[in-house]
């Protein structure tokens, strides 16, 4: 999406505006648990509100603020992760981390609430290897994972006795006032604990180019990638493309807003045209009230607010179409959105909590050309799933030093619809309603999570009942599961200087 001379001229910018590039803290990393609950209790400064990842730079930054104040109250835990994100001193490094272990999980999809796929227990495997010179960084983590084969939600293939993926794998190059990224890593633009509206890590990464540019208290980011072709219905190939960004400003210490838009291009002659690529460009003008092109927007708004001296707040809305002309006519489309309210603050000294409301609406998310869906090889690119709302209540705290617990309490209300049903047509969408699509099935969970790492060892995983009230979208249906992830290895690692 970016001219090769402008990008080498993006890199050549002069040295002495820069700092040196750090990697970012991957959302699966068992340490990162243990920051957000330090974030959640009011500890620590979040480093990058609503935006995950953020860098280990920006992490030892909020942490090492944290540890200089007298009202922290786990001090422990704060130095703690410093010691463990702190970078080496050197200009030119590298670090090479192994884990290996086993996966056990009840279903094979990634998402609790959702249950699909098989289960089983099997190995896992995978090589961080991380090489940083001055302001330019290399990162690549392959793994071997066999959970692939009964996860629904992966798009690779299936008929084979060892399955594997590229976590993370980037070029990035970090001056003082900008940031360019090539490669993949997982994202998540929104509250903690829920996959955000428009970019989330529901699904699995794919490569794509991104740019950073401002600092804390302003900042132009975007993020371009091409999708998985998809076949129409006469077998003509047609092409994908993605785009996001966003425009994040602090409006006050205690304020943050931002400002986002994401576009999904579609057709068997597409290509990623200009207007669409352009990180200053309103992409709602490039669309229907512009030039007439065609692409599904999806346009939202960010705010976390620092509400009281540990309470913080936070909201995330989307808007697909809001149908404001002719609202009567019996084939108009329902109005397409989704909104986040979330919550975090101190419960006891050392005791963190969070809750959480969320609402999608029945054909949020997809468009009336299926090649507009905000998906990916049918899978969300932000939610994967509409025609819902859930609430949900969890409480944090440190055991033994080391291990982070988290019990929690969900009810989720789930209409019978998936992001790939075709888009209903004529009078059909007339009679859709907003919210809740044929029998709704409530699921309701209890549920406790553990994350943590001691010396070699890291864990991750959660466990819950459910009790499920019209179950698959049957009426009167009733079913209780227990439902179950566990992600157990041991590290080993190495560090050194080119």
């Amino acid at each position: 999406p970016m001219s090769l001379p402008r990008t080498l001229i993006l890199l050549l910018l002069p040295a002495a505006a820069t700092a040196q590039a750090s990697p970012y803290v991957a959302l699966d990393d068992p340490r990162l648990p243990a920051l957000e609950h330090l974030i959640a209790v009011g500890d620590v400064a979040d480093p990058s509100p609503m935006i995950r990842p953020f860098r280990r730079a920006d992490a030892v930054r909020v942490l090492d603020s944290a540890y200089a104040n007298p009202e922290t109250r786990d001090t422990a835990l704060v130095s703690a992760l410093r010691t463990s994100w702190q970078p080496d001193s050197g200009e030119a490094t590298w670090s090479l981390l192994s884990r290996a272990g086993a996966q056990g999980y009840t279903e094979g999809r990634r998402d609790p609430l959702h249950r699909s796929g098989a289960g089983g227990v099997e190995p896992y495997l995978e090589v961080g290897m991380v090489g940083r010179w001055g302001n330019l960084l290399a990162v690549s983590r392959p793994a071997i994972e066999r959970r692939l084969l009964d996860d629904p939600d992966w798009p690779g293939r299936k008929d084979l006795e060892v399955s594997g993926r590229l976590v993370d794998g980037y070029l990035s190059a970090q001056f003082r006032w900008l940031r360019l990224f090539y490669g993949q890593m997982d994202r998540n633009w929104g509250p903690v604990g829920l996959p955000g509206l428009g970019i989330s890590n529901y699904g699995y990464s794919r490569p794509g180019l991104g740019l950073e540019l401002g600092n804390d208290r302003f900042r132009l980011s975007a993020h371009a990638a091409s999708l998985a072709d998809a076949t129409d219905s006469i077998g003509q190939v047609v092409h994908r493309y993605f785009f996001a960004h966003r425009v994040d400003a602090r409006l006050h210490p205690r304020l943050r807003i931002g400002l986002w838009e994401t576009v999904v291009l579609a057709g068997v002659d597409r290509n990623f045209d200009g207007r669409y690529r352009n990180p200053v460009t309103l992409l709602l003008l490039a669309n229907q009230y512009g030039l007439g092109d065609q692409g599904n927007i999806l346009m939202g708004l960010d705010l976390h607010w620092r509400a009281g001296r540990r309470l913080t707040l936070q909201g995330q809305f989307a808007l697909d179409d809001l149908q404001y002309q002719d609202r009567s006519s019996p084939t108009r489309v329902p109005d397409r959105y989704g909104f986040t309210l979330a919550a975090t603050g101190p419960l006891a000294r050392r005791i963190g909590w969070r809750a959480s409301y969320t609402q999608a609406s029945s054909l949020a998310f997809r468009a009336s050309n299926p090649f507009e869906n905000l998906t990916d090889a049918g899978v969300g690119l932000g939610r994967n799933f509409a025609s819902n709302d859930q609430l949900s209540v969890s409480a944090s705290a440190l055991v033994a030093r080391h291990w982070l617990v988290t019990p929690e309490l969900t009810l989720l209300r789930q209409g019978d619809a998936t992001l790939n049903d075709p888009f209903p047509q004529g009078t059909a969408r007339g009679d859709t309603p907003t919210l809740f699509i044929g029998t709704v099935e409530r699921t309701w969970r209890a549920a406790l999570g553990l994350s943590g790492q001691q010396g070699r060892l890291a864990l991750r995983g959660n466990m819950g009942v459910h009790l499920i009230d019209n179950a698959d979208h049957v009426s009167g249906r009733s079913r209780t599961r227990f439902v179950g992830q566990l992600t157990a290895t041991l590290a080993l690692g190495a560090t050194g200087q080119f």
